[in-house]
């Protein structure tokens, strides 16, 4: 496969370096022989140009390499892994303009010990191999750090959002209808919405949406959402040509993931989406009672979900995004559990976590999450409205707690599944002032754990467990076998 320019220019300064390097000279030094300038060549080393012919002979001739070593792709043996991580598609495709960096910042950084580093990246492309770790999970672990790294707040999509309700001549407190959002992108943009045709084939009966791009644009809604399921999605349309956001995705799920800025721009329409829903300016003042009243109101809370006519996970996904930025409460964490009638286990699978502490996460497949944490709770229920719990969640060890509220209901596209969604905050001294219920007795404290497996409370402390402590065994009998050698090495 033929590299492309960028990667001409960094292997070519990478080898340009590494040359240097092992002749132990300065760029003054090879600049000066190469009749060139300093500031070009160290330009060179960092893969921002690629100079011409007759420049790469002068080059070839001050370093004492044949001008066809240095100008072909092939590169020594402890350059190699970084010439295969420069071809990857995660170096490719990975952001590093989000976090300040450019590409061949990386590579200048990892070059000055190419065979230490080289180490270093071959064992990370085995574990990746060996754990199935594609490219679309760095492409979504970065969009993660890039929300961590805003407290998941963005002021210019709020912004985006509340002008174009004002722009509709919406107020503040005014529903959003998902007929209004239908017409407005068929009267504006020529969209042309069937909520017919992901019915009639089954292989798409599972998606929420399909978008078909062309000079009429067809979205495809899956007529068994509801309707403010329908407006999310109807409403993150309007997000991506609010926002002029060109590349995306054809599907509501992923099925593969082509670039980051797909991942990037479905999350900025998706934010449009919650934020023109659910209001900042009215939601921040209801949210400012309820967390001012000493006491738990769980009717209070239902009724604010009702108001907006949210669901569990649209409403506390939105809280995740106003409350560092309103109340100052960062560390916390959201997490969504799913549970097929036809499984026995659960399955995480969305953890957005602002904490700093360990929640449940992907841990080992075999593993089992904790049945004490109120999300895992609730998809157990069969209740026919949608449960709601709070809890005071203690990890044993640590002694750190969280007061988490979860919220659970059946899947829209698969009635017999349960899902559940959670929101916790770290109690510490800010959430104890911002959250005024926090001690409320009706709250029950209950001690928790990552896993089963991972957890030392015995079958007799904790009738939920459903897995053995395996891996606590194994932290014991570690431990053992180090205070004997250490007990060896003392005798002796």
């Amino acid at each position: 496969m033929a590299e492309s320019g960028d990667n001409l220019r960094l292997i070519l300064g990478l080898k340009l370096r590494s040359l240097r390097l092992a002749r132990g000279e300065g760029l003054r030094d090879v600049a000066a022989r190469a009749g060139l300038s300093v500031s070009y060549l160290s330009e060179l080393e960092q893969g921002k140009k690629y100079p011409k012919p007759d420049k790469l002979l002068r080059l070839a001739t001050a370093l004492e390499v044949a001008y066809d070593d240095l100008v072909s792709l092939k590169v020594t043996d402890e350059l190699s892994p970084l010439k295969d991580a420069m071809s990857s598609g995660f170096l490719r495709q990975f952001p590093f303009e989000l976090f300040g960096l450019e590409r061949e910042d990386l590579v200048r950084l990892i070059s000055d010990t190419p065979d230490k580093t080289g180490a270093l990246i071959q064992s990370l492309v085995d574990i990746g191999r060996s754990y199935d770790v594609q490219v679309e999970h760095f492409l979504l672990s970065a969009l993660r750090s890039y929300q961590q790294m805003n407290a998941n707040y963005f002021e210019d999509l709020e912004q985006a959002a509340s002008g174009f309700r004002q722009a509709q001549g919406w107020s503040a407190g005014q529903s959003v209808e998902e007929v209004d959002l239908a017409r407005f992108l068929e009267s504006q943009w020529g969209f042309v919405i069937d909520r017919d045709s992901l019915a009639e084939i089954p292989d798409l009966q599972g998606f929420r949406s399909v978008f078909v791009a062309g000079s009429r644009p067809v979205l495809h809604l899956n007529s068994r959402l509801l309707p403010v399921q329908q407006a999310f999605i109807l409403a993150r349309e309007v997000g991506y040509r609010i926002l002029g956001l060109q590349e995306r995705a054809e599907t509501s799920s992923w099925i593969k993931i082509e670039s980051f800025a797909q991942v990037l721009n479905n999350f900025k329409a998706s934010y449009f989406a919650g934020a023109l829903l659910m209001d900042r300016a009215t939601l921040g003042p209801e949210l400012k009672r309820l967390f001012a009243s000493p006491t738990w109101d769980s009717g209070a809370l239902q009724g604010i979900i009702s108001r907006y006519r949210a669901t569990p996970e649209m409403f506390l996904y939105r809280l995740t995004e106003l409350v560092p930025q309103l109340f100052g409460l960062e560390k916390l964490f959201f997490m969504r559990f799913h549970k097929r009638a036809d499984r026995k286990g659960v399955a995480l699978t969305k953890v957005f976590n602002l904490s700093g502490v360990p929640v449940p996460y992907g841990l080992g497949l075999k593993e089992h999450y904790c049945r004490r944490w109120p999300g895992v709770e609730l998809v157990f229920s069969d209740s026919p409205s949608p449960p709601m719990e709070v809890q005071r969640s203690r990890f044993l060890d640590p002694g750190i707690e969280f007061f988490v509220l979860a919220l659970g209901r059946p899947l829209a596209l698969d009635p017999t599944a349960r899902s559940s969604v959670s929101i916790g905050f770290l109690l510490d001294d800010r959430c104890r002032r911002v959250l005024r219920f926090w001690n409320d007795p009706a709250i029950e404290q209950v001690d928790v754990n990552l896993t089963c497996e991972r957890c030392a409370l015995s079958e007799e402390a904790c009738s939920d467990r459903v897995a053995p402590p395996d891996i606590v065994r194994q932290q014991i009998r570690q431990r053992a076998k180090e205070a004997a050698l250490a007990e060896l090495s003392s005798r002796s």
